[in-house]
């Protein structure tokens, strides 16, 4: 496999870690480089680490994963999303989006983070049965990963300075309709 088709299955990967990164970035009124930082540096690597754990136990453990991964993402997307749109229709305007307020809250941006790369096990366990220099298509991955990121915060955030409490109740959709999708794929019910 070559690094054309590496990075095309890096930005395949990244789709949902760049929208999840926008969604977070539109509650920031301003690019919090901190926050932007560690949003991009959680998803570069778990986007890495996923294809390495995948290809590293390659099919043992496939067969177990493959059913629910879809589940997974589902419920941990949907959660999360549910919460964004609860706190944009409930909170005061001004604590719509606590981003610019107080850090980015670790557990969630963990739980964002596995969410957005359970495909990612997915493909690294198919890495362990085609010719693919795994060190390379980590660092691909994670590279493309971070970047897309960075930029889904910085877009985000343009977006959300405007519009603050709408932003919040959008980011939240948001992640509900990428773990809807996820489900509906797996099911066979959308291609």
């Amino acid at each position: 496999m070559g690094i054309a088709e590496l990075l095309v299955i890096a930005v395949g990967l990244s789709m949902d870690a760049f929208a999840v990164s926008v969604g977070k970035g539109l509650c920031m009124g301003r690019v919090r480089w901190g926050q932007a930082l560690a949003i991009a540096a959680c998803f570069g690597a778990f986007q890495a680490a996923m294809p390495l754990l995948g290809w590293a136990l390659g099919t043992q453990f496939s067969q177990l994963v493959e059913p629910i991964d879809h589940w997974v993402a589902f419920g941990l997307l949907g959660a999360i999303g549910a919460k964004m749109v609860w706190d944009g229709l409930h909170e005061e305007p001004e604590g719509a989006c606590p981003a610019e307020e107080r850090p980015l809250p670790v557990a969630e941006l963990l739980m964002l983070g596995l969410a957005t790369s359970i495909d990612a096990f997915a493909v690294g366990c198919t890495f362990a049965f085609l010719n693919v220099d795994i060190a390379v298509a980590v660092a691909a991955i994670g590279a493309v990963a971070f970047a897309l990121s960075l930029m889904g915060v910085g877009l985000g955030c343009k977006v959300g300075a405007r519009y603050n409490r709408v932003a919040t109740v959008a980011g939240g959709v948001v992640l509900v309709l990428i773990g809807l999708k996820t489900l509906l794929e797996h099911l066979g019910i959308i291609a």
